[in-house]
């Protein structure tokens, strides 16, 4: 299959259009893809910056060299493309804008791109084109600024897709739609067959730590003003709003000095971390900007599933345990491998060890002895995060309880799963799960299970006779956005109807009103199910 072409393109300097292409770039390799960076802003050349401290060797052509080789006679694109080493399962490239050297600019300026085109060169980018999209999952083109005929052959002739990088001031909104228009136009008159641009608006350098207020109108601003360019592929439930806010990456002034690639620095990043943001934008890429639907449900999960969909784990189930069922532990994974299934003990209660040793299993079993420990407690909520999958792929949590466990004394999101027995059969345990774990193809909530929770969600009334009935109305809730993470069918069907029967009330005694952290609650999960219910018809 052949890869996609995406240039990065910003009406003007300084928008941070560089930046975000290359660390995106680098998330794209360490997940696994092929990624090839074109650095076309050949005025201003710095994608060879951001890449020094990782590249092999420093470039020894580039682009402008490709021109040279066309008028030299060459009928294909000669090896300019430099290795970068940025580690992952991936492979990243550079073709950079030429050998930077005392003869860059000369060689840069003597090129008459249209007369260029007049002697065919047309033709001959559609070989380099083909070539690295062959080679490559993913094309990244940094273009230059502005309007140009090199913008234009950035915008219009090569890419598949546009990454519009801008910030939020007016010279910039002015263009950002513009920008697309134009270069649909412009494409329109080549006699190439492809579609009209799919364009990804990325709003950038945002500081909302300082004006608050401020950032907040300008988010709404800007959203509005780049709203046309969501309509051929953000899903219809997924406001535009909440959309440009996962595609926003704001300004860090610690990473506003020098060419950075904080990705590599900031391998497991928190909501403030500029990485956070990077990845969620290097997710939409990698998803071909689909299934924004689950972005907005779970943000977390899109990217986990963006970044793990070329992995294979190392492990099929990854066992966790207190060292009072460490015996039973061992005798569980010794027939758990037996039946096929590659499962081994997690060792560690260390938190930190816990994020620096990744993601090593598909599934998750807790064994819970009494109570769970907070170090299964987070490890399980950790897990959880990464779980859902894009395609109802699901990686599982089970929870198997030894004869000392009281259910009733488990967190909440524990409490709903379905349990397994521990026994004194190691055995049949294995075998249960080995069975999970072959159908856990079938978990994902149908359009059924959904409607009911739906409708259960919206019959809960304001009021109700006391006040004890709104803390079990609360606890099912809690079930039932447990059993949606989970993707429990039935478990989800059981607590609707509970609510639904909760939710009744008799005669005209209805004094106590709904909880405001109810109803927020409520509403939260009644909007993550309308969203896959709308996704079901988009």
């Amino acid at each position: 299959m052949a890869g996609t072409v995406i240039t990065f393109y910003s009406y003007k300097g300084g928008v941070g259009r560089s930046f975000t292409m290359a660390n995106i770039a680098v998330l794209l390799a360490r997940w696994g893809y092929r990624v090839l960076t074109v650095d076309w802003d050949l005025e201003a050349p710095g994608l060879h910056h951001y890449f020094a401290p990782v590249l092999r060797e420093k470039p020894r052509g580039g682009v402008i060299d490709l021109a040279h080789d066309f008028l030299a006679g060459a009928v294909e694109p000669a090896p300019h493309i430099e290795k970068v080493d940025v580690g992952g399962s991936g492979t990243l490239a550079l073709l950079a804008a030429g050998k930077m050297d005392r003869s860059y600019m000369g060689r840069m300026q003597s090129i008459d791109w249209e007369n260029l085109y007049a002697q065919g060169f047309a033709n001959f980018l559609e070989v380099c084109r083909a070539e690295w999209t062959a080679e490559h999952d993913f094309v990244l083109i940094d273009s230059r600024t502005g309007i140009s005929d090199i913008a234009s052959i950035c915008t219009a002739h090569l890419p598949d897709r546009l990454a519009v990088v801008f910030t939020a001031n007016d010279q910039n909104l002015d263009e950002v739609v513009e920008i697309a228009r134009r270069a649909d136009d412009a494409r329109d008159r080549m006699p190439y067959d492809r579609p009209r641009h799919v364009v990804l608006p990325v709003l950038s350098r945002l500081d909302n730590r300082v004006e608050y207020k401020r950032a907040e109108a300008w988010k709404i601003k800007c959203a509005a003003a780049v709203a046309p360019l969501f309509e051929n592929w953000l899903v219809k439930s997924v406001p535009e709003d909440l959309m440009l806010r996962h595609l926003t990456v704001p300004y860090v002034s610690y990473w506003s000095f020098g060419e950075q690639l904080p990705v590599l620095e900031e391998p497991t990043p928190s909501p403030e971390q500029i990485s956070y943001a990077l990845e969620t934008v290097a997710a939409v890429i990698a998803q071909g900007f689909d299934r924004t639907d689950v972005l907005a449900d779970n943000r977390d999960a899109y990217v986990a599933a963006a970044r793990n969909q070329h992995r294979q784990f190392d492990l099929d189930l990854l066992v966790s345990s207190p060292r009072t069922l460490l015996k039973a532990t061992e005798k569980l994974i010794v027939e758990l491998n037996a039946l096929g299934v590659r499962a081994e003990r997690s060792v560690s209660g260390d938190p930190e060890m816990l994020e620096q040793a990744g993601e090593q299993a598909e599934h998750l079993c807790l064994l819970v002895d009494g109570n769970a420990s907070r170090w299964q407690i987070t490890e399980a909520e950790r897990f959880l995060r990464h779980a859902i999958g894009l395609e109802g792929e699901q990686r599982q949590l089970f929870c198997v309880l030894s004869r000392n466990t009281d259910r009733d004394q488990l967190p909440g999101f524990l409490r709903n799963l379905r349990h397994l027995e521990l026994g004194s059969r190691p055995e049949l345990v294995a075998r249960q799960l080995h069975d999970l774990i072959q159908g856990s193809s079938e978990q994902e909530p149908n359009l059924e299970a959904l409607t009911k929770a739906a409708d259960a969600l919206r019959g809960v009334p304001d009021r109700m006779p006391y006040a004890g009935r709104f803390a079990l109305v609360q606890e099912t809730v809690r079930g039932m956005k447990a059993a949606l993470d989970a993707g429990d069918v039935e478990l989800l069907l059981d607590h609707s109807a509970d609510l639904a029967l909760i939710s009744k009330t008799h005669g005209d005694g209805a004094q106590a009103a709904m909880p405001t952290e109810l109803r927020a609650a409520v509403g939260e999960l009644l909007a993550r199910i309308d969203r896959r219910l709308n996704a079901f018809t988009d």
